[in-house]
């Protein structure tokens, strides 16, 4: 898309789109007057570090229905960059084409939707890399864009040559883990497809693309090796609270209410083991942050093959030569 100048007003409809702009722009707030879905930054020190003393109007939570056109031109954007899922069926969505016809410019930084009529494979690294394009061009950053996707490239590529021999390890990973509603496991789209990266595989039940809800009889008999829960920021049925700036012990005690507060979990293999984790979820919904995922996956998945895979360096490498603002943790933990 040709813009006729550098957006300076701009709308997000997906507010975690700010993170990925930190990377490439030291003050991306600055730029943006308006943006949908901030409770999916379930964060309030990433939050803040990443609003760096601006305001931007909510125009909407984290579902399409929530979103009103005229909200959107009350801000006078010059561009609106949206998801498949905020804003499906693309170019005949009719907010999309309101806008275009009133001269707003709108482009998608992720295809990726919760649709089920698509079952092709949703690519989560291609997806990285088209966002990384748009925004290095949309901000004029291509070289650190650049800089970036080949950093992601790097740290993928040595982690696919340590899994490469070992056959798949069968993991349950829960998209949802609450102690009010079980079980929801990750589908097999972009949380299964990165799962596979680190050299995983979901259990054999799951057949959902995006989430599927388990029997919690299916998932104490079926077998499988690892356990990795997710968490984040916001309190929520008692899910682990793991995220930006949140005390990491925190993490640890949610993930263990899990366990003890579901019947039979304390005789899993995974729990025995000592081969229980989680998550923020901010590593799965935050593309740039993926390869974190990948690389910690592979690492409790393979410990062995990746006893020198060391995640946190990789977090490290993107708060030195990218981030506008440092990504803090914890955003991982085990018990």
């Amino acid at each position: 898309m040709q813009l006729a100048a550098p957006p300076k007003r701009i709308i997000l409809l997906e507010a975690d789109d700010l993170l990925t702009m930190s990377l490439l722009h030291p003050d991306p707030a600055s730029l943006v007057v308006g943006w949908a879905a901030v409770d999916r930054i379930d964060s309030g020190l990433l939050q803040t570090r990443l609003l760096n003393g601006h305001s931007i109007a909510v125009v909407g939570n984290q579902s399409p229905d929530t979103v009103s056109l005229e909200g959107l031109i009350s801000l006078s954007p010059d561009l609106v960059v949206t998801t498949a899922f905020m804003t499906p069926d693309a170019d005949s969505n009719p907010m999309v084409e309101r806008l275009k016809q009133l001269g707003i410019p709108v482009v998608y930084s992720d295809a990726a939707s919760n649709s089920t009529a698509n079952e092709q494979a949703s690519d989560p690294v291609a997806e990285l890399k088209a966002s990384m394009q748009l925004w290095g061009t949309l901000l004029n950053a291509t070289a650190k864009a650049e800089a970036f996707t080949s950093f992601f490239d790097r740290e993928l590529g040595k982690i696919a040559a340590l899994v490469k021999d070992g056959p798949p390890v069968t993991t349950y990973l829960e998209v949802q883990s609450t102690l009010d509603d079980c079980c929801w496991a990750a589908g097999r789209k972009v949380w299964g497809e990165l799962l596979a990266l680190a050299g995983g595989q979901p259990l054999p039940g799951v057949t959902a693309p995006w989430f599927q809800q388990l029997s919690l009889e299916y998932v104490l008999s079926t077998p499988y090796e690892v356990y990795i829960a997710s968490g984040g920021g916001w309190a929520s049925g008692s899910r682990p609270a793991i995220g930006p700036g949140i005390d990491p012990k925190l993490g640890r005690e949610g993930l263990q209410r899990l366990i003890d507060g579901r019947a039979g979990f304390d005789q899993l293999s995974s729990v025995r083991g000592k081969r229980v984790y989680g998550i923020w979820t901010g590593l799965i919904s935050n593309l740039p942050l993926n390869v974190l995922f990948v690389a910690l996956a592979a690492k409790w998945l393979h410990p062995e093959q990746c006893a020198d895979l060391d995640p946190q360096a990789i977090l490290d490498g993107i708060n030195k030569d990218f981030a506008a603002f440092p990504i803090e943790g914890p955003l991982w933990t085990s018990i």
